[in-house]
């Protein structure tokens, strides 16, 4: 990755609400990953406003730290390696494939997780775009259950070292795809090899297209809150969950109220209440 202007970093640390790290240490990447899912909202008002989604550094940046926006797992964790990489952490971007209905696997760069190396050698799985997930990093080599404010998760090995592992050998999984399962349930498929941010511009453009993708057929904001829970604006539904589950929904009436939860909930400034894009028959891809 390429060189950033330390004053764009000291910014996006100051939104985060948190000091540079002495070092990129495994309490420091953390605290950062908490901070992150606190203050930088999963979203996907762009594709609904009609905003272009580049997958550049200085285009993320520009979004994330600049206009105060957020994003979906593309720009989130892309945004999140270029901080990461400035402050000294090694970051390997890795293409993931989302687990659907009847555990059918999503397209190809599905999902953008990233692969992160602390200086004491420690490897971690880091995701701040996935929505709903694990609040703090889950070590990369476990295969146990991590428990996290998140749920319990857990990585296992879905390739031909599997088999060796169940069995007792070595099986260090470098040929194999790893699953990352939540409360017992299996989330995405992650590759092991590495990637570049450029690689996902066919699935950001697929996600923000296609009529098959979630993201084009409803708005979604959201975060994790200081208690815990999440609060998440759907459309015109509020919901707010707490850490032990209770949740409360209410309806949002005028456009002057939704704007208002996402300029004070979320941190985002609109001038106009996104609504759900309807399709040209150009646009829709299959």
């Amino acid at each position: 990755m390429n060189s950033v202007n330390s004053a764009r970093i000291d910014a996006y640390l100051h939104r985060l609400g948190t000091a540079r790290p002495p070092r990129p240490s495994a309490a420091a990447l953390r605290e950062l990953h908490l901070r992150h899912l606190l203050t930088v909202p999963f979203e996907n008002l762009s594709i609904h406003l009609g905003e272009e989604i580049v997958l550049e550094e200085e285009r993320l940046l520009d979004k994330v730290v600049g206009a105060g926006r957020g994003g979906f797992c593309y720009e989130l964790n892309g945004a999140f390696a270029v901080l990461l990489t400035a402050l000294g952490f090694g970051v390997t971007p890795l293409a993931g494939r989302v687990y659907g209905e009847a555990g059918r696997l999503g397209i190809p760069y599905d999902h953008l997780a990233l692969r992160v190396r602390t200086v004491d050698g420690s490897e971690w799985l880091a995701d701040v775009g996935f929505g709903a997930h694990s609040h703090y990093p889950l070590a990369f080599a476990e295969r146990g259950e991590q428990a996290d404010p998140g749920g319990s998760f857990r990585i296992t090995e879905t390739g031909p070292d599997a088999a060796e592992a169940a069995a007792g050998g070595a099986g260090d999984g470098a040929s194999g795809d790893l699953d990352v399962l939540r409360n017992g349930r299996p989330e995405y498929r992650l590759e092991v090899r590495p990637r570049v941010l450029g690689d996902f511009t066919a699935g950001v453009w697929w996600h923000s297209t296609s009529p098959a993708s979630h993201f084009t057929q409803s708005l979604v904001c959201s975060r994790v809150t200081e208690d815990g829970g999440r609060i998440t604006l759907g459309g015109r539904t509020l919901t707010v969950t707490t850490a032990e589950g209770a949740r409360d929904v209410r309806e949002l009436g005028s456009d002057e109220e939704v704007l208002g939860v996402y300029r004070v909930r979320f941190g985002i400034e609109l001038d106009r209440v996104p609504a759900v894009r309807k399709l040209r028959k150009d646009d829709q891809i299959g």
